[in-house]
C-alpha cells in the first residue's frame, strides 16, 4: 500500500506538471458536457425554414400556411413564384422543404373534386427533413378535413359525426421516457460518455507511453519493486477518481439539473459511472500492451473511440446492420455502456436483465491482467523510437 501511494503521488505531480492532463481530463470534458447539452437544449431542432409555393392565393390557402407557419419546428421564411424556383433554394440549403398549391385548389375543394397539393423536402439532414416531413403532411391533411368539417356543417352533420367520418380510427400514441421527443436526452447520454470515453482511452495510452518517451519507466518500476501491477494501480489511482469526479459531475448535471429521466434510480447512475471509467482504462492499458509504442496505441485507441459512436446503436439501429458488423459491436465498450444505461437507468430494469453488458464492461476492466508481463518487459527493455 505504501508503494501504491509512493507512485499515486508521483503521479500526481506529474499530473500537475503537465497541462495536456489537465486539460484532457478535466477541461476538455467539462466543456463537452456543456456544450453538447446546450447546442440541443430546445430539445428538437425548431423554426426549420420552408418555402411555399401558392398559386392559388385565396383564403383557405392563406390560412393553410399560416397554421404551418404557427407549427413549432417549422417557419414560414418565403414565397417563391414557381416550383423550379422553390426546388432552387433548396439546393442552395435556404429551406428545407416547400409546399406548392396549384391554381384552382380552393375551387376544386369546394367541388369536392380532390385536387392534389404537392410538398418537397430534402433528406441531406435526416432529423430536419423529418420534423419538416411531418409538418408538411400534417398541414396537408389538416387543409383537406378543414374543407370537409365545412361541407358536412353545411349538410347539418353535428360535431360527433363530423369527428367520425373525418377520423373513423383514433390514434392513441405513447412514446415511452421520452414523450417531448426530445434529441438532447437520446443522444448526449450517448455522445458525451463517448467522447469521455475518448479522452480516457488516450490518457491512459498517452500516460504509459510518456514513461517510455522521457525515460523514467524504470524508475517508476523500481518504486514498485518491479512489481508491474503495483505499478499500474498507484499510477492510473489518482486518474481514476478525477475522471470518476468528472463523470459524476455529468451524471448530476444532466439527470439532476437538466431533469434527463432516470427511472433506474441512483445506485445504477454510479455503477454505471465506475465501469464507464474503469473499463475504458482497462482498454487504454490492453492496447498499450498490445502496442508498446506512444504513437501506436494512441491511434489505436483514437480509431476504436471513433467507431464506437457508429456502433453504439444510437444514431442507427444496431439490429438493422449486417451480421458481422453486429459481431464485431461486442469489441467496444461504448456499446455496452449505452445497452446497460438504457435498460437500467434509462427503463428502470433490473441489472439482471443487462447482465451480459455488465459482464462485458468488467471484462474490459480486467484486460490488462493479460499484458501485464509484456508491460513489464516494455519498461524495462524497450528504447523509445519517435
Amino acid at each position: 500500500m505504501k508503494r501504491v501511494l509512493d507512485i499515486a503521488l508521483r503521479e500526481c505531480r506529474i499530473l500537475l506538471k503537465n497541462p495536456i492532463y489537465v486539460f484532457c481530463m478535466v477541461v476538455f470534458p467539462i466543456a463537452v458536457v456543456l456544450f453538447f447539452t446546450s447546442v440541443m437544449d430546445d430539445g428538437q431542432p425548431l423554426d426549420l425554414p420552408v418555402g411555399i409555393v401558392d398559386q392559388d392565393n385565396t383564403s383557405t390557402t392563406r390560412t393553410l400556411i399560416r397554421r404551418l407557419d404557427a407549427f413549432q419546428n417549422s417557419e414560414v421564411v418565403d414565397y417563391y413564384p414557381s416550383v423550379a424556383a422553390a426546388r432552387q433554394a433548396i439546393q442552395r440549403n435556404k429551406i428545407y422543404g416547400f409546399l406548392y398549391i396549384p391554381k384552382g385548389t380552393t375551387d376544386e375543394l369546394l367541388a369536392s373534386r380532390q385536387p392534389k397539393i404537392s410538398f418537397y423536402y430534402t433528406m441531406t439532414s435526416i432529423s430536419a427533413g423529418s420534423l419538416v416531413f411531418k409538418d408538411l403532411k400534417t398541414i396537408s391533411t389538416l387543409g383537406s378535413a378543414a374543407v370537409g368539417q365545412a361541407t358536412l356543417q353545411a349538410r347539418g352533420f353535428t360535431d360527433q359525426q363530423i369527428q367520425t367520418l373525418l377520423q373513423p380510427i383514433r390514434v392513441d400514441l405513447h412514446q415511452i421516457n421520452n414523450p417531448q421527443t426530445n434529441y438532447n436526452v437520446y443522444l448526449s447520454t450517448m455522445l458525451i460518455p463517448g467522447l469521455m470515453m475518448l479522452f480516457m482511452f488516450l490518457i491512459t495510452a498517452y500516460s504509459l507511453g510518456a514513461e517510455l518517451k522521457f525515460g523514467t519507466s524504470k524508475e517508476w518500476l523500481a518504486k514498485a519493486n518491479n512489481n508491474i501491477l503495483v505499478a499500474l494501480i498507484g499510477k492510473f489511482l489518482p486518474q481514476t477518481l478525477v475522471f470518476l469526479a468528472v463523470t459524476f459531475f455529468y451524471e448530476y448535471y444532466v439527470f439532476g439539473v437538466l431533469g434527463f429521466p432516470h427511472p433506474g434510480g441512483v445506485f445504477m447512475m454510479v455503477l454505471l459511472a465506475v465501469l464507464h471509467v474503469m473499463a475504458a482504462q482497462g482498454f487504454g492499458v490492453f492496447v498499450f500492451g498490445l502496442m508498446p509504442s506512444l504513437r501506436m496505441s494512441m491511434s489505436i485507441c483514437s480509431l476504436w473511440a471513433m467507431l464506437s459512436f457508429s456502433l453504439a446503436g444510437t444514431a442507427f439501429p444496431l439490429i438493422a446492420m449486417d451480421g458481422p458488423i453486429q459481431a464485431l459491436s461486442w469489441l467496444f465498450p461504448l456499446r455496452h455502456y449505452y445497452m446497460l444505461y438504457q435498460i437500467c437507468v434509462f427503463n428502470g430494469y433490473p441489472l439482471l436483465e443487462a447482465w451480459f453488458h455488465f459482464a462485458a464492461l468488467v471484462g474490459f476492466t480486467l484486460l490488462p491482467w493479460l499484458v501485464l508481463k509484456k508491460i513489464k518487459n516494455a519498461m524495462l527493455t524497450y528504447v523509445y523510437i519517435p
